[in-house]
């Protein structure tokens, strides 16, 4: 348990009190003692902004803290009426369950129109809830030496962290809080015994489900700060930062962790240092410390991934000059005496097979012997990184007080949306308590499924034609291309003009086109699945965010990988031959003949596909994250930010910043999860991709710091044990790479038929791949190729010889002409089916073999955490029995003494009880 340290503080003497029939824009401050004459006739004469700083956390007393701040504007409006009544009731609400109010006028306010209503939650309601929310606090310091010794620690040392910012409080035992039981927990100060994340959370639990509508209705759905957020009543609703993050405040009472953080984690030269997670969860959270455990561990999981993959694109380099059927292409004896035939109708002439060196040595430094290694060293990586993660995160739920929280206390994290819908209690069989029970048909929860899911499906209907259009753009433009380079104008371009060949030019326009149709598409889908998931009325927000979690995981998946696996597994895959070519939906008269791969094969294609989408994504994703939200501050404290500090609140600086909503999470979670398909789906292409993520993700673990900690209020505290259901969609996600990546080395790469020629149709006695190139053509009549296929006049390059060259080949294991199976597959191209079959049967089953093995032999919770946890509930349960005993032998005491005193039993002054959200 994470304890904010403080200096003690007397009780405050000062009430603010708020009629709910009287005007809030000032609010009456009575004094219970007149041992503070300055503070009352301050607040006669009004506030002098230029004597004290209005930079604190705390309201005007100096003594009680500002846990939560609301905010509206104070100006003439057709709705003004109706938000100020709502205000009245919603802050007597507030005030009847035990909350403090103070109210900053607008006069004070920077724009002179904004009223900022401050909350504060003295001891009496935190202890409530607390309880309620079954919240840890400590009750011994942990007495369990720790003994990881990690060899070679000391290579670490330059990547740490002080530890006084690592582990800025000391490890306690901690209990689920008990307000009668006060004095078994160690409390030095009342005032700073709950952190501020704690506190925040709680008032914001209050805020939640308090009503602002008077009503004698037993279900009143009048309720909720997100509904008066929603209708204008209030503007915003948002914790403080404690400070400004660039300097320390000069409150000696602050604790300056926003500072703290930005200082150690939020700026980019600190990249290569660890991050302080306890310190992140102490400010923020556990949901966004286990975020960026995750991310951090993610991270340094794909440095060893990087690495590997650079080896296998190093070896690559430096084993071209040992590629032999590259030689052969190149090679004018071979690949310029070959004719190739044309790749398109009409437009395209015929070429010859050297013209295409360039590509051929660009495919073999992602189509060679290492990329079967590598695909199947990433079937064990990404079991290594699965399992490893659950060990981290086990050791964090112990740490962060998370053992204990199962998914049955999400319960107490009901949905006020939820809550507002209930109309009927019923009894929980497990727990025999009454919860709250949403009344629904089933005609209307089948209707409800089919409206949502008919949506989804609708759209991903879209997405799939958005990809047979640019497929469509892919066959009309090459056309194009080809005829435009058929004299290689490009060659005059510097450095790169080269290697343009047509297909090149399709790939890369068809590719950059598809990655604009994908950001359109998730723009507004994502508008669309939070409606039909709020359509659906989830029960918490765990359901919440896991429903929407399918929904949206489930359209980005064919989204963002639609168009890899076309590349991957059907272009090239149905293409006839020349005589009886295939077209688009078999229709000849549209003149889309169907894709011939690059002559270098499909899998550079691939690799092209891969990185475009891949490098754009997460461009434009650093750009929305980091570029946007300063934009947006910029102008709107733009009057304001070079005020002094005595005159900016701290209040005003932070309704000036962007607001984090509860979904931040969710899209950053979104975003990671799909660079990890890109990696671990398609990596036998790209064997640098886990390089590119690894790049990607150093500064993404900044600028998510840097802009949560200077772009961002202060979001809410919540608990999370886990990173929820991305776990399970990464586990789906690493077992189907396993299979597409031995589809695309059996089926997109050329891996597989070089083979099968080394082994079985090689030249000579011994094993060689001399005459593969040549092997792998089959050759066609140009006579026999229809008019309608023929090049027109003019498009076939000067050399070509209609009367010399009688024959052109094509990729393809089919008889020559003459034969009695003329243009029949040979009995080579079964073979070489049987060998990919193969191949794909032995690599899965390895492949599963290994990550079962390793995921056996790992255990998911370390053996010193199970002890500790152990000893935990020993403690607890031998530490509360003593504590019972020295009860009751203290009332025994008591009742046998001389003087009997009465019993009051009085319950303590409060103006609302408080509900147990389960009931």
């Amino acid at each position: 348990m994470n304890r904010i340290g403080g200096k003690p503080r007397d009780d405050s003497l000062i009430e603010v009190q708020c009629n709910a029939g009287e005007d809030n824009n000032g609010c009456q401050l009575e004094s219970f003692s007149e041992e503070v004459p300055e503070y009352a006739e301050y607040e006669h004469n009004g506030v002098d902004k230029q004597q004290q700083s209005k930079d604190s956390v705390f309201f005007r007393d100096g003594v009680r803290r500002i846990d939560f701040v609301i905010s509206y504007v104070d100006e003439e409006h057709k709705d003004a009426e109706k938000r100020l009544e709502r205000r009245k009731v919603y802050e007597a609400k507030l005030q009847e369950c035990g909350l403090e109010l103070e109210t900053e006028d607008k006069a004070e306010s920077e724009d002179g129109r904004t009223c900022f209503l401050k909350i504060h939650a003295p001891w009496e309601v935190l202890a409530t809830y607390a309880e309620i929310l079954k919240i840890k606090v400590p009750f011994k310091v942990n007495d369990i030496p720790d003994h990881r010794d990690i060899p070679l620690s000391w290579l670490c040392t330059p990547f740490r962290l002080p530890t006084h910012i690592m582990h800025p409080e000391p490890d306690y035992f901690t209990s689920p809080f008990d307000k009668s039981k006060v004095d078994f927990f160690l409390i030095d100060d009342k005032d700073t015994f709950f952190p501020p994340s704690v506190r925040n959370r709680i008032v914001y639990y209050i805020l939640s489900r308090c009503a602002y509508q008077n009503t004698t209705s037993q279900r009143n759905d009048k309720k909720g700060i997100k509904r008066l957020l929603n209708n204008g009543t209030y503007t915003a609703a948002f914790p403080l930062h404690d400070c400004r993050y660039w300097t320390q405040s000069r409150d000696p009472n602050c604790e300056n962790e926003r500072y703290s953080l930005y200082r150690y984690w939020a700026q980019f030269f600190r990249f290569y240092k660890q991050q302080p997670l306890d310190r992140i969860r102490k400010y923020y959270g556990e949901k966004i410390g286990i975020y960026f455990a995750w991310l951090g561990f993610y991270t340094e999981m794909l440095f060893y991934a990087a690495v590997v993959g650079l080896f296998c694109f190093i070896y690559a380099i430096t084993t071209y000059d040992q590629s032999v059927w590259s030689k052969e292409i190149c090679s004018e004896e071979v690949g310029g005496q070959i004719v190739m035939c044309p790749l398109c109708d009409k437009k395209c002439g015929y070429w010859k097979l050297n013209s295409t060196c360039k590509s051929t040595w660009q495919s073999h430094l992602f189509d060679n012997v290492g990329t079967v290694f590598f695909a199947v060293f990433m079937a064990i990586w990404v079991t290594l990184f699965l399992e490893l993660w659950k060990r981290r995160q086990a050791r964090l739920e112990y740490e962060w007080d998370l053992v204990d929280f199962e998914e049955e206390q999400q319960q107490l994290q009901l949905r006020p949306e939820y809550e507002i819908k209930c109309q009927k209690r019923r009894l929980n069989r497990i727990t025999q308590e009454m919860e709250l029970v949403l009344d629904r048909s089933a005609a209307d929860v089948v209707g409800k499924l089919c409206i949502c899911w008919s949506t989804v499906v609708l759209w991903i209907a879209l997405i799939i034609a958005s990809i047979i259009g640019v497929i469509a753009y892919r066959l009309a433009v090459y056309a194009a291309f080809a005829s435009a380079m058929r004299d290689s104008p490009t060659n005059k371009i510097q450095l790169v003009g080269s290697v343009i060949t047509p297909q090149l030019a399709t790939s890369v326009t068809a590719s950059c086109i598809n990655f604009v149709i994908i950001m359109i598409l998730n723009f507004f889908y994502e508008r669309v699945a939070i409606w039909i998931t709020d359509l659906e009325i989830p029960k918490t927000h765990l359901e919440y965010e896991n429903r929407l979690t399918v929904k949206m995981f489930f359209f980005q998946f064919v989204n963002y990988y639609s168009s890899c696996f076309y590349v991957a597994f059907f272009k090239g895959k149905f293409v006839g031959y020349p005589g009886d070519y295939a077209y688009m939906f078999n229709n000849k008269l549209s003149g889309l003949r169907n894709e011939e791969c690059d002559p270098g094969g499909c899998l550079i294609e691939l690799t092209t596909q891969l990185v475009i989408v891949m490098t754009g994504k997460q461009a434009w994703g650093n750009i929305q994250e980091a570029l946007v939200p300063w934009m947006k501050n910029w102008w709107v404290s733009r009057s304001a930010r070079n005020h002094p500090e005595s005159l900016y609140s701290r209040w005003e600086q932070d309704h000036d910043l962007q607001n984090f909503s509860q979904l931040g999470l969710f899209y950053e979670y979104l975003e990671m999860v799909i660079q990890f398909g890109f990696i671990t789906l398609f990596v036998a292409s790209f064997p640098l991709a886990p390089l590119l993520a690894l790049l990607n993700n150093i500064l993404e673990v900044r600028v998510d710091a840097w802009k949560l900690t200077t772009q961002f209020r202060r979001p809410i505290a919540a608990k999370a044990h886990s990173i929820g259901a991305w776990e399970e969609i990464l586990h789906m996600i690493a077992v189907f790479s396993v299979v597409t990546n031995a589809f695309i080395v059996a089926f997109t790469s050329d891996m597989i038929p070089r083979l099968v020629y080394l082994y079985a149709y090689h030249d000579g006695d011994s094993p060689t791949m001399q005459g593969y190139i040549n092997n792998s053509l089959s050759i066609f009549n140009i006579s026999q190729i229809p008019i309608d296929n023929q090049p027109e006049p003019g498009e076939n390059p000067g050399w070509f010889n209609a009367s010399d060259t009688t024959t052109c080949r094509y990729r393809d294991y089919r008889y020559p002409p003459g034969h009695e199976k003329e243009y029949h597959h040979t009995m080579q191209f079964w073979h070489i089916i049987a060998a990919k079959l193969a191949f794909i049967i032995i690599m899965e089953h390895v492949a599963f073999l290994v990550k079962f093995f390793v995921a056996w032999l790992i255990p998911d919770v370390p053996s010193d955490v199970k002890a500790r946890v152990r000893r935990e509930r020993y403690l607890i349960q031998e530490y509360l029995q003593k504590y019972e005993l020295a009860k009751l032998k203290e009332q025994l005491s008591i009742n046998n003494g001389a003087c009997t005193c009465p019993e009051d039993t009085a319950p303590p002054p409060t103006a609302c009880t408080p509900v147990d959200p389960r009931l």
